[in-house]
């Protein structure tokens, strides 16, 4: 009778506690062995069997959250975190799980939201200033951005992330005495960061102090950084210093694929220094085709044909004749054969560039303009020669 009551007295606690029943039913080794295994999804249904809704818990609803997320269903997660929230508002680790869930789904401005929260109420989060700070970069908010900088690295002046973004954002204003202070505490902590002596390098060479400039860009080299930005600002200190060889040298060491417009042109200017001019003009060559779009015949070629549509006829001619400077595009060729054969009425023209057409050999797929050009080439090499609407390329 004795054990009877008891048994009927704890049916009643768990009836009128249903937390203690969720509480009971997870087994902590099992929902570990689940995590150390990476195996969120399982240990998320694995929650959700034994945690019956309306789930109302605090520490039931926190580990559905936490695996939700890492589960990567972030919806859900945020949805158990905001139910968390609204039992403590001053839950600033929840807030910031439900901002980073909100980093991770694009959502800038709701992530934004939570993280100021957070500040309203924790003003030395460092962590937290740099989020809002890369939040204001996406949206091109440059006085935002520097403003959570400064906070962040007024926390933690030896951070690199920070301390170069902050050092950048300065040169960019020409605040340079303030982009070195930042960078001398930093760099004093950590002398061969490569973050930071890349910020360094950039405010000694926009401070125009070409000695300083060579000597950290040597030093990053050393590093092992060679990126197209760190060997074209050392070039240039080179270059502004007379030293021609060693910034011919400089650029010729990067890779093919990094070459662009820019280090051309430079080394087209050290060797123009040195008096190799062949090799100058070369590298100027280099540079203007470097710089052109691979695309520029074409974009003239549908400027043509816009002209050519709106009855425009000598701009569309120009603008064909354009393209021809950039490339030998049969398309053209072949709109031009049209222009001076229907509208022009230029049958020498006409003839001209229809054989131009041909010459170029054009693929399986322009079958129909290849016999079209055919059967007109044939037309208009015939003494009476009848008009004929074109067929069309666009």
């Amino acid at each position: 009778m004795k054990n009877l009551s008891i048994l009927l007295f704890l049916i009643g606690v768990l009836l009128v506690n249903p937390k203690i029943v969720q509480a009971q039913t997870v087994s902590d080794s099992q929902l570990l062995e689940y995590y150390q295994n990476q195996r969120y999804v399982e240990a998320l249904q694995y929650l959700k069997t034994n945690y019956q809704e309306p789930v109302t818990d605090a520490k039931a609803l926190s580990r559905l959250a936490y695996t939700s997320q890492m589960a990567g269903k972030l919806a859900e997660a945020e949805n158990y975190y905001q139910r968390v929230y609204a039992m403590d508002t001053t839950n600033l680790p929840v807030l910031n799980n439900m901002a980073g869930i909100n980093m991770r789904r694009g959502n800038q401005d709701k992530a934004y939201g939570y993280y100021l929260k957070i500040v309203q109420n924790d003003t030395s989060n460092f962590y937290v200033y740099t989020q809002l700070a890369k939040i204001c970069s996406v949206k091109l908010d440059s006085l935002g951005k520097m403003t959570y900088l400064i906070r962040a690295n007024k926390i933690n002046p030896e951070d690199a992330d920070a301390a170069a973004s902050l050092s950048d954002g300065y040169v960019k204003a020409k605040l340079y005495v303030q982009a070195e202070k930042v960078l001398d505490k930093a760099i004093a902590a950590d002398s061969d960061n490569i973050i930071l002596l890349e910020s360094l390098e950039n405010l000694t060479h926009a401070q125009k102090r070409w000695p300083q400039t060579i000597k950290t860009g040597m030093r990053l080299l050393q590093l092992g950084d060679n990126t197209y930005i760190t060997v074209t600002k050392l070039a240039q200190a080179y270059y502004y210093l007379k030293n021609y060889q060693c910034c011919v040298e400089t650029i010729a060491g990067l890779p093919r694929l990094m070459q662009t417009e820019g280090s051309y042109y430079w080394m087209g200017m050290g060797y123009k220094n040195l008096k190799d001019y062949p090799k100058a003009v070369q590298c100027f060559n280099k540079a203007i085709a470097d710089g052109i779009s691979s695309s520029i015949s074409t974009y003239y070629g549908e400027i043509g044909s816009s002209y050519e549509e709106s009855k425009q006829f000598t701009k569309s001619l120009n603008a064909y004749q354009k393209g021809l400077q950039f490339e030998d595009s049969r398309l053209i060729y072949y709109s031009l054969a049209n222009l001076y054969d229907n509208d022009l009425k230029n049958k020498t023209l006409a003839i001209k560039y229809f054989k131009k057409y041909l010459a170029a050999k054009p693929p399986v797929k322009e079958q129909a303009l290849v016999d079209y050009t055919k059967g007109r080439l044939n037309q208009l090499t015939e003494p009476s020669v009848a008009s004929v609407e074109p067929r069309t390329s666009r």
